[in-house]
């Protein structure tokens, strides 16, 4: 990967949206970045793994509060390593009962599925005659 990215290349490869990037700086989820002499800004690959960690904190259904504390503390170094983990722990937890609510609420509506499609089956014949052979029954 190139060292220093534009802000449309990280858009591009992160599929964040160039506003949202410059989002993320204004209100401190992303520090800010290095610029060119132009004052464009460049990306590093520190930048684009932290980025990343925040699409996966996203992908988790992280608010985005909580995750402007994560990086309060990142940037406040490794003084904040403990507070980080516990954070992270914590956060674990929730997302791991939301999997297991999900899971459950999966196997719900599989359960569903299959009662509606037996409703949907027509009923197996009990005898032969019931398949409009009466004139079989009448012999």
């Amino acid at each position: 990967m190139e060292s220093h990215l534009s802000i449309d290349e990280v858009a591009k490869r992160t599929g964040l949206s160039a506003h949202t990037l410059r989002y993320y700086e204004r209100i401190g989820l992303i520090a800010p970045v290095a610029r060119a002499a132009g004052g464009q800004r460049r990306y590093a690959a520190s930048d684009m793994a932290w980025i990343e960690f925040l699409l996966r904190l996203r992908t988790t259904r992280m608010p985005i509060g909580k995750m402007q504390t994560f990086a309060k503390l990142r940037g406040a170094g490794d003084s904040t390593v403990k507070d980080r983990r516990q954070m992270l722990e914590g956060h674990l937890t929730d997302v791991l009962a939301e999997i297991e609510a999900m899971r459950q609420a999966a196997s719900a509506l599989q359960s569903k599925i299959e009662h509606y499609r037996s409703l949907e089956q027509p009923s197996a014949p009990d005898s032969i005659y019931e398949e409009g052979h009466a004139d079989e029954r009448q012999r």
